[in-house]
C-alpha cells in the first residue's frame, strides 16, 4: 500500500488534525515504516500457533476487597498549604456561567 497525500488528507481530515510542510513528510514517513512493520508480522509463518487470546494462563485472579486504613486524616492534611479543621482548602475551579442578555 502506498501512503499518499490523497490518503494523508483524508486520514488528518479523520482524525480532525492538520499536517503541513515537514510535519506531513513526517507522517508519511512514519505511515511507511508502521505499514512496513506490518509487512514483516506478516510474513512470519504463524501455522500451528494457538491464537493468544490472555497474556498469562491465570484467570480471575483476584484479592479480597478488604478496607483498611493507610493514612490517617490528620497525616493527609499535615503538609497541606490551605486547610479548614478537617478538610482541604483549594482554589475555586469552575466559575457560573454568565448570563446573556
Amino acid at each position: 500500500m502506498e501512503i499518499s497525500d490523497k490518503l494523508i488528507d483524508q486520514l488528518s481530515n479523520l482524525a480532525r488534525l492538520r499536517f503541513e510542510g515537514e510535519a506531513r513528510d513526517r507522517m508519511k514517513s512514519d505511515l511507511q515504516n508502521i505499514l512496513h512493520f506490518i509487512d514483516q508480522l506478516n510474513a512470519v509463518d504463524t501455522k500451528g500457533v494457538e491464537p493468544l487470546v490472555f497474556m498469562t494462563p491465570s484467570i480471575n485472579v483476584l484479592r479480597d476487597d478488604v478496607a483498611v486504613e493507610t493514612i490517617t486524616q490528620a497525616e493527609a492534611l499535615k503538609n497541606a498549604p490551605n486547610k479548614d479543621s478537617d478538610y482541604f482548602r483549594i482554589s475555586k475551579v469552575m466559575r457560573r456561567a454568565e448570563k446573556k442578555a
